[in-house]
C-alpha cells in the first residue's frame, strides 16, 4: 500500500456544500447505481433537484449515507437500514462502538464514521472513532487499514475540485495531532543508530505520510530529523552539513511536470550523493522519473518496515 501515504454548474454546488451523485459515490465507497436503488426502492436518501433535473444532496443526506454504509456489514439488513430514522442509526453506531468488534471485522465502518464526524467537524466523535481504531488494530494498521483509506477516498473529492477544502484541513490537522502524540510517547533513540532527515521539498504540503513514517522510524529505535513541509532547499544542505544524517527521506505527491521534479531530483544526487536517499509518495509522477540506482523508491509502508529491519 502506498504511503501518502454532468451538465450543471458544480461551482453553485461547492459554494452551498452540495454534491452530485457521483460525488457521494466517491465519499462513501458505494456505487451511484446502488445508491439510486437505495432510493427507490427504501427511501434511504431524499436529493433535491435542480432545474436540469439533475439530483444534488446536502451535507446532511451524505451524513445519512455514511451512517447506513457504515452499518451494511452488520446484523441489519441494508432495507432496514435504509428506513431508519437518523437518531436510530446513530443510537446503533454508538452500541457498535461500545462492542467488541473482531480484529478483522472490515474497517469501512471507520472509515466512513472518520468522514462523517469531519463533515461535521465534530472533534469528539472523530476522537472516540480513532481511539476505537488505536485500540483494536494499534497506530500502525490503524494508519493503514482506516487513515490511509480514509484520506484516499477524500482525496478523490479534493482532486475534483470539491468539497470545501476546510473538510481536508479540519480531519488532517486531527490526525495530525494524533502522530505527534504518539511519537511524543515514544522512547528516546538507540544510541549510535541511524539518523534520518525527514522533509517535503517546497510547496509539498501533504505531511501524513512523512509524519506516519516519522513515528515508524523512531519506533524502530532511530534518530529522526523532522524538518516537516515546504522545506527550502538551503535548509536541507545546512541541515545535512551540521547534522550528516545516514538516510535522506522525502515524498513527491503534488502533480507536478516531471520535468521540473527530476531537476529536484538531480538537484538532491548532485548535493547529497553520498547520503542514502529515499523517496516516496505519487506512484503515477514516479513512474515518469529516471530513478538513479544511488536512490531508494519506497513504494508501501511494508518496504519501508524492512528497510527499517
Amino acid at each position: 500500500m502506498p504511503i501518502h501515504f454532468v451538465c450543471i454548474n458544480l461551482n453553485i454546488f461547492k459554494q452551498m456544500n452540495l454534491f452530485s451523485i457521483s460525488e457521494l459515490e466517491q465519499f462513501s465507497g458505494i456505487k451511484a447505481h446502488t445508491i439510486r436503488i437505495w432510493e427507490q426502492r427504501y427511501n434511504a436518501l431524499n436529493p433535491s433537484r435542480s432545474e436540469g433535473n439533475t439530483r444534488y444532496y446536502d451535507n446532511h443526506q451524505l451524513k445519512r449515507l455514511l451512517n447506513i454504509v457504515s452499518l451494511k456489514d452488520s446484523e441489519y439488513k441494508i432495507s432496514k437500514l435504509c428506513k431508519m430514522s437518523d437518531k436510530n442509526l446513530f443510537e446503533i453506531l454508538s452500541d457498535q462502538l461500545k462492542t467488541n468488534l473482531p480484529v478483522d471485522e472490515k474497517t469501512d465502518y471507520y472509515v466512513s464514521q472518520l468522514i462523517a464526524a469531519g463533515m461535521s467537524f465534530d472533534e469528539q466523535h472523530f476522537d472516540k472513532i480513532f481511539l476505537s481504531c488505536v485500540l483494536r488494530f494499534g497506530i500502525s494498521n490503524t494508519y493503514i487499514k482506516v487513515i490511509y483509506p480514509m484520506l484516499s477516498r477524500i482525496g478523490l473529492m479534493w482532486r475534483a475540485g470539491s468539497p470545501s477544502s476546510g473538510y481536508e484541513h479540519f480531519i488532517s490537522n486531527i490526525v495530525k495531532q494524533k502522530f505527534f502524540s504518539a511519537i511524543d510517547a515514544l522512547p528516546p533513540p538507540k544510541a549510535n543508530s541511524n539518523c534520518w532527515l525527514l522533509f517535503l521539498p517546497e510547496n509539498e504540503f501533504h505531511e501524513l505520510g512523512l509524519l506516519f513514517s516519522n513515528y515508524l522510524i523512531r519506533k524502530s529505535g532511530q534518530k529522526v530529523i523532522y524538518l516537516g513541509a515546504n522545506a527550502p532547499f538551503e535548509s536541507l544542505i545546512n541541515t545535512v552539513k551540521v547534522a550528516s544524517p545516514s538516510h535522506l527521506l522525502f515524498f513527491l505527491v503534488n502533480n507536478n511536470i516531471p520535468e521540473h521534479t527530476q531537476n529536484y531530483l538531480n538537484e538532491i544526487l548532485k548535493n547529497f550523493g553520498a547520503t542514502k536517499i529515499n523517496i516516496s509518495g505519487n506512484s503515477k509522477l514516479l513512474s515518469e522519473l529516471k530513478i538513479s540506482k544511488k536512490v531508494n523508491l519506497i513504494r508501501s509502508v511494508e518496504e519501508l518496515e524492512q528497510l527499517l529491519n
